[in-house]
């Protein structure tokens, strides 16, 4: 099942072709939350001169923050609320690459794989990428009024919105956009599911840099599971 479709994408990792696009994914990520971090202190900096009080960082000042100890246990703080677009950003980069690397171990013998090319796929991750920030947004300002609900709602809207994507962009490299969509709609359960199971380590520092590339992987195992179950025919 799903647990089965994670654990066998855990075991690829050592694979030199996902190692690859792992540790560019995780360098890439890092060196985003840093910049919106350095991006954050400019703008404080401009309304607020002088030291800038950091809850459990204290006071931080000038360029020197950006490279302190504490700078990075606030990336990794900054990490839990921005991992989730961040995850959807770079599957455009490195999809092909980790789906097709799941499927010629696991899967040979398979036909070549429909290209989305490159501009279409960073035209609907841009897209989708914009929702996924709207959302977050609504649930961070809605977080006083939810308290402890908060990572339950984020895991089930933010799994309902990765799922949605990953399993698309996954399934179109076989079926195509509209068989992709009518696979997504016979297992929507499943597949809401797997990506509340994906959405779920992302608020995680650090274990957060390895999802996207895991996620790639167990939703290729999930779609090839899910396309070769028959479909039920309806007297």
């Amino acid at each position: 099942m799903i647990l089965g479709d994670f654990l066998r994408a855990l075991s690829q990792l050592g694979d030199p072709r996902l190692l690859r696009p792992l540790l560019l994914g995780v360098g890439l990520s890092l060196l985003l939350l840093f910049g919106l971090y350095a991006a954050l202190l400019g703008v404080i900096g401009l309304f607020v001169p002088g030291s800038v009080s950091i809850p459990f960082l204290g006071h931080v000042t000038g360029l020197s923050a950006l490279f302190g100890w504490g700078s990075l246990v606030l990336v990794l703080v900054l990490s839990v609320f921005l991992m989730m677009p961040v995850a959807s950003a770079f599957t455009a980069f490195f999809l092909d690459e980790v789906a097709q690397a799941v499927e010629d171990r696991f899967y040979p013998g398979q036909p070549a794989p429909h290209r989305l090319g490159f501009i279409a796929t960073v035209t609907d991750t841009a897209g989708f990428l914009v929702l996924l920030v709207v959302v977050n947004v609504v649930l961070l300002l809605l977080w006083a009024v939810t308290g402890p609900l908060m990572p339950v709602l984020a895991w089930a809207a933010n799994g309902y919105l990765l799922g949605r994507e990953y399993f698309t962009l996954v399934a179109a490299r076989r079926l195509g956009p509209g068989g992709a969509t009518r696979l997504r709609q016979r297992h929507a359960g499943q597949i809401w599911l797997a990506g509340a199971l994906m959405a779920a380590p992302l608020s995680f520092p650090l274990i957060n840099l390895l999802v996207p590339v895991v996620g790639v992987a167990t939703f290729t195992h999930l779609f090839h599971r899910l396309q070769a179950r028959p479909v039920a025919v309806r007297g």
